[in-house]
């Protein structure tokens, strides 16, 4: 690992063009060699999007692969770059909500695309943040990932055990949490709420929190640009009556919009991720 990281180190110093190109390479050889990850990410487009051909979801599948493998590369950049570089690249649209995030509670709802370190990035040129944080299983590697995310600003990382308490405290002293709502944790905390037409297990914790907090839930997607010229993050308005009187209708209207900012750009949302591992009482996994 610590040879893949060196290596990483030295790519930083190439021209983004250069660079996504080698990404989108090795996306391409991995596509052939990681045959569980490619079955898994075809099942996942099967359910999903059933109105293509085989040949479209194969060509769209290795598509994602080549954007999967870029942003992985790619993050040596928002590692080791100098901020000026960062803001040449990040285009930010409108702009980070400084405002409303000084106004209150505020929830940056970031869904599984392959570019969401850069979102994350984005923020915290601006901003200091807090997350949930996931330790990485090598050292190394967590040790370089704790600190390229954090080498801006203070950033406060809590554990998924330690539940939403210290998520709520820091939103109270006005650091925006940064929230990625839409992996499959399991049954608890969870609704079977339609993504893409499939009943998936889907966190309510946006609404919770919010309800909680009363906390703007402000949407954030980051993608490429074309041309490997870059990339975009959006802010989306903040979302008016979230949650709402219904935590599942809440969770609806999220994946609602998830599907949308999908369908904008496929081959960049996460399906190697086993989406609808969990499955309501009855169903077998679809991975199986």
């Amino acid at each position: 690992m610590r040879l893949a990281l060196g290596l990483m180190w030295l790519l930083h110093w190439l021209p983004l063009p250069l660079l996504g190109r080698f990404g989108a390479a090795v996306g391409s050889v991995l596509f052939v060699l990681l045959r569980k990850r490619r079955r898994i990410t075809l099942i996942n487009l099967r359910l999903a999007m059933p109105e293509l051909s085989e040949q479209a979801r194969v060509r769209l599948a290795r598509q994602h692969f080549q954007a999967y493998s870029r942003s992985v590369w790619e993050r040596a950049i928002l590692w080791w770059a100098p901020q000026s570089r960062l803001r040449r690249l990040i285009q930010v649209e409108p702009g980070v909500p400084l405002d409303q995030i000084a106004a209150g509670p505020t929830i940056l709802l970031c869904p599984h695309f392959v570019c969401l370190d850069v979102a994350g990035v984005a923020v915290m040129l601006e901003s200091s943040l807090c997350s949930i944080y996931v330790a990485q299983k090598n050292k190394a590697f967590d040790d370089v990932l704790r600190r390229g995310r954090s080498r801006f600003r203070p950033v406060q990382l809590f554990s998924r055990k330690e539940g939403v308490k210290p998520i709520i405290r820091a939103m109270r002293d006005k650091l925006p949490y940064f929230m990625l709502p839409d992996m499959d944790f399991g049954a608890k905390d969870a609704e079977f709420v339609p993504f893409f037409g499939v009943p998936a297990a889907t966190l309510t914790a946006p609404g919770r929190i919010a309800s909680a907090t009363g906390a703007a839930i402000i949407p954030v997607v980051a993608t490429f640009l074309p041309g490997y010229r870059g990339y975009k993050v959006t802010f989306y308005p903040a979302w008016d009556n979230f949650p709402g009187e219904h935590m599942v209708a809440a969770a609806r209207r999220m994946n609602a919009f998830i599907e949308e900012r999908v369908r904008e750009a496929p081959a960049e949302y996460f399906w190697t991720h086993k989406r609808y591992k969990t499955r309501p009482e009855g169903e077998t996994s679809p991975y199986a």
